[in-house]
């Protein structure tokens, strides 16, 4: 079976500053794969490079089988026109720290607007299926609302459903809680229970120990742009081996 997520070495810069350090790790489809670590890791680099958000410096990243921003002629890398990249990255939702919705759209439009721009979808299509998603996320009575009129917990589920609208097949999830209130954090957890329990590959950046516990399938531990650990969450969090991890957790746990 194809790894929906393959990194082989992949290493990050910014100037003189090594982000990732080799990172090598697979993600199989329908996994619920967490990254945990502490802030400044390179966790959620790693993220945004894995739709070319951020070009990698060294390796290779795979996404379904297929090289993530460039493309192999014998030894040799060529690097994918930004319409290509385009083209690519509709198939991986994202879900960022801060919600991203654009102010001047109600939470129906907002969640329409990609698929209708970006895959020329018919207008009643789009909207057909952003009120199931608005209804999958809870918010089916807040379709006609605006982003200043939801509270952050409401705005990161219309965020969520705008990412599934693009029917993606591997969704990443960048920290999604970290900014919410603590009372308004179960229920984007709980929109992402759902999506786990219905299949979909995710990759979390998270601070939710408990979520990853209980959630994911794996779970990775980064510190200082490597991985130190890796393996099942209730080993990994339980039972660490390594020291650093030991260390990091009980401050978090």
């Amino acid at each position: 079976m194809t790894a929906m997520v393959k990194a082989e070495g992949v290493h990050k810069s910014f100037g003189p500053v090594q982000v990732l350090k080799g990172i090598d790790l697979e993600v199989a489809p329908r996994e619920v794969f967490c990254l945990i670590g502490p802030s400044g890791s390179g966790k959620s680099t790693f993220l945004r490079c894995i739709n070319h958000l951020e070009k990698i410096n060294s390796g290779r990243l795979y996404v379904d089988g297929e090289l993530v921003g460039y493309r192999q002629k014998g030894d040799k890398l060529y690097e994918l026109k930004d319409r290509e990249v385009a083209e690519k990255r509709r198939d991986i939702g994202m879900v960022f720290q801060r919600f991203n919705l654009f102010p001047h759209m109600t939470a129906l439009e907002n969640v329409i607007e990609a698929p209708v721009q970006v895959k020329g979808e018919t207008k009643a299509v789009a909207r057909e299926r952003a009120l199931k998603l608005l209804d999958r996320v809870g918010l089916a009575d807040k379709a006609g609302n605006y982003p200043s009129q939801l509270s952050g917990g409401q705005q990161q589920r219309v965020a969520i459903a705008r990412a599934l609208a693009m029917e993606p097949k591997l969704m990443l999830f960048d920290e999604p809680t970290s900014a919410l209130d603590p009372e308004l954090v179960g229920d984007v957890l709980d929109v992402m229970r759902g999506l786990a329990e219905d299949g979909m590959t995710m990759i979390v950046v998270t601070h939710e120990m408990g979520f990853a516990r209980e959630v994911g399938d794996s779970v990775v531990f980064m510190d200082d742009g490597v991985v130190v650990e890796s393996g099942h969450p209730r080993e990994v969090l339980t039972n660490p081996r390594h020291e650093r991890t030991k260390s990091f957790l009980s401050k978090v746990l």
